[in-house]
């Protein structure tokens, strides 16, 4: 119980950080990852996103280990494999870099996977610049 209200806070300040777009603040930590917040940059090749997973990971049994990029139709458009667990860095941000956004779309939604539950957790959109 303690973690879960240690999470709720970390998630909460995370989200009050300016910089990057953020999520609501997650009170519903019953086992899902869930995106906090992401950035998108332009870059050489693509787009370089960072996404930011508050995850109630308990160790290799059970953890968030990818998160993806979609575009407004759903279809995944990148994927970053988390390849370990973060129970004892939570939230943590990971970044996925040469992201091809098709001309057009104005903005992506991130959302994260747990190898247990699968997509079930909060997700986040963010504008393409």
């Amino acid at each position: 119980m303690i973690r879960r209200a240690l999470l709720l806070v970390i998630a909460v300040v995370v989200a009050a950080c300016g910089g990057e777009e953020a999520a609501e603040p997650v009170d519903d930590l019953t086992g899902c990852a869930h995106v906090t917040a992401a950035s998108i940059e332009p870059a050489a090749e693509g787009f370089s996103i960072e996404a930011t997973v508050l995850s109630a990971d308990t160790g290799w049994e059970k953890y968030a280990d990818a998160w993806e990029v979609r575009d407004p139709d759903g279809n995944v458009l990148g994927i970053r494999v988390l390849t370990h667990p973060h129970v004892d860095e939570q939230p943590f941000t990971r970044g996925l870099s040469g992201v091809e956004i098709p001309a057009g779309i104005a903005e992506v939604t991130i959302i994260a996977h747990d190898s247990v539950l699968g997509f079930c957790g909060g997700t986040l959109t963010v504008e393409v610049p």
